[in-house]
């Protein structure tokens, strides 16, 4: 990556580190998407298992629609369970868009 490139992403950090989205009502309006995986290890105990490898796109409407535009973005990953392994440790990756990518005021 090039020192322009660098400072565009480090740009966009602190852009997006300054607005302090912090539900998803906000996280929705401004186009972020969510990412969950599950993060399921690949030890139970003392037992080797095989580690999970499930991941989606969660649907941002749906996540509004159910929990409400006040729910903190922060809760998400401890709502989820993972629908193959039936595994609560899920991690959620918050992606913010581009800068040409916004949605103003989607619902």
């Amino acid at each position: 990556m090039g020192f322009e490139q660098q400072l565009i992403v480090l740009g966009l950090f602190l852009h997006y580190l300054i607005a302090m989205v912090e539900t998803i009502g906000e996280a929705f309006s401004l186009g972020w998407q969510l990412r969950a995986r599950c993060a399921y290890g690949n030890r139970d105990g003392m037992k080797s298992v095989r580690e999970c490898t499930w991941n989606y796109d969660l649907d941002m409407l749906t996540l509004v629609a159910t929990r409400g535009r006040d729910f903190p973005l922060s809760m998400v990953a401890s709502r989820l369970r993972c629908p193959r392994c039936g595994s609560r440790r899920v991690t959620v990756v918050f992606m913010p868009p581009s800068t040409g990518d916004r949605r103003r005021g989607a619902a």
